[in-house]
């Protein structure tokens, strides 16, 4: 069994690569970075280090790595006879790697079981943004798209922080993980990968994880920031910040219950899970890297404005989840884009204005006027 990776970075090596090895898959790594592919395609293996609960060291070997910039035809061919295509390279780079999944479905011979192809993002139905990627580049003279591959969506949930200097390969996780796939596009001949879960429906458990994991972690960078912390895990120490998410993941758990229907305790019981994880000090996550691209993680159905809209509609005010979206208006880091381009914004626009352009949310949403008195009082201080 063969499986093409795109995105050889530290989630790329330390988690799916990893869960594709552990099922019994040759993994081929494809990236554009040079310096990593050559390093990956000397090497035999690398280790998996697993820090937390019951920390442990993997070791993965049976690889290859490719450039996919200069050694496109190779990628081509390995696709051809593949099993599997996954992605980790960034919900906005996938339309890049497209034409080059697009070219291997089209080279693959008459006959073969249709590529199972999963893109493994931060997104929403990252999966459903490749194949209309691919659609676009498909040449109708290939033959069916639809009977050629599988496309199936994902949810991941894996924390893999900055690296030390030095780790060379070797790539520091965390021990828990979560892969969720959507079973029905296979129509019960979905792959065996022993780390995946498989459901039938895969909405509950992708609001779920952006809601509770996402939400929280990016709470915990916005308030550890302001409280002058440098780690994600000094911030979760800090016993006010641990309080205000806990606080927003009180709100976000009252919405992932009554909209999906999960069992209260249990769902409890995964808050807690996280706020264990965000605690572990053997992740080196640092408040910045975590908080990074304030303007996307702002946006209309990401993990604050997003539940906040939808407790607001329900009639309820999302109280803490206003005061994450207020720490985040409040975020600067100056070598980040997004940092300084919402300072731009929220100095040269009105308030509604402002929230028009940041949130997405009309005037009459009624979450607006709490969104559009927020960035009043961040304009203040910018």
């Amino acid at each position: 069994m063969k499986a093409v990776h795109f995105g050889a970075g530290n989630i790329g090596r330390g988690f799916v690569g990893l869960l594709l090895h552990d099922a019994g898959y040759e993994v081929v790594f494809a990236d554009v970075a040079d310096a990593l592919i050559t390093e990956l395609a000397a090497a035999d293996s690398y280790e998996v280090h697993e820090v937390g609960e019951n920390p442990a060291v993997r070791t993965v070997n049976n690889f290859r790595a490719l450039n996919s910039g200069t050694q496109e035809a190779d990628v081509v061919a390995e696709i051809a006879t593949a099993d599997i295509v996954t992605t980790a390279v960034g919900p906005h780079i996938l339309k890049f790697v497209a034409p080059v999944i697009a070219k291997g479905i089209a080279a693959r011979a008459a006959g073969l079981a249709p590529l199972q192809v999963m893109a493994c993002e931060n997104a929403i139905n990252a999966t459903d943004i490749l194949k209309s990627e691919v659609v676009a580049q498909w040449d109708p003279a290939a033959g069916d798209l639809d009977t050629a591959a599988v496309f199936a969506n994902t949810a991941v949930d894996r924390i893999v922080p900055n690296q030390e200097a030095g780790q060379g390969l070797d790539v520091t996780v965390e021990t828990f993980y979560e892969w969720v796939i959507d079973r029905t596009p296979f129509a019960g001949k979905e792959p065996v990968v022993p780390g995946a879960t498989f459901v039938d429906d895969l909405e509950p458990y992708i609001e779920r994880k952006l809601f509770t994991v996402n939400t929280g972690h990016a709470a915990a960078a916005y308030f550890g920031f302001e409280a002058g912390l440098g780690k994600i895990s000094e911030a979760m120490a800090d016993q006010d910040v641990a309080a205000d998410v806990r606080a927003v993941l009180d709100e976000t758990k009252e919405l992932l219950v009554a909209k999906h229907g999960f069992n209260r305790a249990e769902q409890e019981a995964y808050v807690e899970k996280i706020l264990g994880r965000f605690s572990n000090p053997h992740l080196p996550d640092t408040v910045t890297r975590v908080g990074r691209a304030p303007l996307r993680k702002l946006s209309r159905h990401e993990r604050f404005i997003g539940p906040a809209a939808e407790l607001a509609e329900r009639g309820i005010v999302p109280e803490a989840l206003l005061g994450a979206i207020a720490a985040a208006l409040r975020f600067y880091d100056p070598a980040d884009a997004e940092a300084v381009e919402l300072a731009k914004i929220l100095s040269a626009s009105t308030p509604d204005e402002a929230t028009e352009k940041i949130t997405g949310l009309p005037a009459d949403h009624p979450l607006f006027a709490a969104v559009s008195s927020l960035i009043e009082e961040a304009k203040a201080v910018v």
